[in-house]
């Protein structure tokens, strides 16, 4: 995943016009229940359902995002979907575009999409209806749980922006019942068919009147529990704990504040081990001459030539010093470095700049 996806913790959510799309696919009962294992903040969700009185549930595993698909209507659980549960076979509907990654842990690093398909497809109900969006090349991976519990099966490209960026592709099925699972020879084709689609370039694109059509079978509402830590509120509740302050005496020590002066006048060496320490780091001064000063220890490189027996032999010599930095409240700012005079010897350059 790129750095960006990390930050928003794998968050790629469908586009708007493509969740409206899809829902032009299903058909509804006065009575149904949906999941959405990744509802992020709820509005594709939202759209996927909308105009319907669904019961709604949702997992969100950032805080933020769950409060926004909270404010919508939707039942959302803040966990990570590996630690809830949910009873089988009891869900109407399953909308499911999970982070697009490798999970990282002790097993065999599986893709993510894979990874939340084997844990919430049994979720669905027999009869059911899975929506399921990810990056093409990744329907390889999921082709045999798609083949073996879900028949009806269609794949559509996607064709917003955002989609087609990430090679996004919707899959729809219908959850098998028992007396429906294939044999092995359709399991395999199935299997071989699903992962030429990995690569075919020229896939339907999903429009606004794409013929599929899938009715979604009534359910009552279920119940989604969370049996992970509840990570919020051990935070609130970390700073009471008696193992944590014994912790964060070590961990966490706290910054000396010196003040005072000197018995006796500090000679050059005293000063540069108190600003190398940070002890001398601070808001001094008043008025326009108000400043912030900061210290800090830099690798200096001094480089020069010797000539013997007429070849040139390359000298480098590493050394450490103090650098202050000073920021003015006009906004000036000025880096104050000691560097050796220049003594015929190539001119000195620190290892760093800021």
């Amino acid at each position: 995943m790129r750095p960006h996806g990390k930050t928003k913790l794998g968050f790629f959510p469908l586009p708007t016009p493509e969740a409206e799309r899809l829902r032009n696919c299903l058909r509804f009962p006065p009575e149904f229940s949906a999941v959405d294992p990744c509802v992020g903040d709820g509005m594709a969700f939202t759209r996927l359902l909308s105009g319907t009185p669904g019961y709604r549930y949702g997992i969100e595993i950032d805080a933020n995002r769950a409060e926004q698909a909270r404010v919508l209507g939707i039942e959302t659980l803040h966990a990570n979907t590996m630690d809830v549960r949910c009873p089988a076979e009891s869900a109407s509907l399953l909308y499911l575009n999970p982070p697009y990654d490798l999970e990282v842990g002790q097993t065999n690093n599986q893709r993510l999409e894979l990874v939340f398909l084997e844990h919430t497809y049994r979720w669905v109900k027999p009869g059911g209806v899975l929506v399921f969006v990810i990056p093409q090349p990744q329907l390889k991976p999921c082709a045999r749980i798609l083949s073996e519990y879900f028949g009806d099966l269609t794949v559509y490209r996607l064709t917003e922006p955002a989609s087609v960026q990430y090679k996004q592709v919707a899959v729809l099925g219908r959850r098998r019942k028992r007396h429906q699972l294939l044999h092995d020879s359709a399991l395999l084709n199935s299997v071989r068919w699903f992962e030429m689609l990995a690569w075919k370039p020229d896939l339907e694109a999903l429009t606004n009147t794409s013929a599929v059509s899938y009715e979604v079978p009534p359910s009552g509402p279920v119940l989604v529990t969370n049996t992970g830590i509840p990570l919020d509120e051990v935070e609130d509740l970390l700073l009471d704990s008696a193992a944590y302050r014994q912790a964060s005496r070590i961990l966490l020590p706290k910054q000396r504040d010196v003040r005072g002066r000197p018995l006796t006048p500090l000679h050059g060496g005293h000063v540069g081990l108190l600003c190398t320490a940070g002890m001398l780091n601070g808001v001094f001064g008043e008025g326009e001459n108000r400043h912030i000063a900061h210290w800090r220890s830099v690798k200096f490189t001094d480089h020069w030539e010797e000539e013997e027996d007429g070849t040139k032999i390359l000298h480098d010599r590493e050394r450490f010093s103090h650098e202050l930095t000073l920021v003015f409240a006009n906004g000036k700012t000025q880096i104050l470095t000691h560097e050796k005079k220049d003594t015929g010897r190539r001119k000195t350059e620190p290892s760093s700049r800021w």
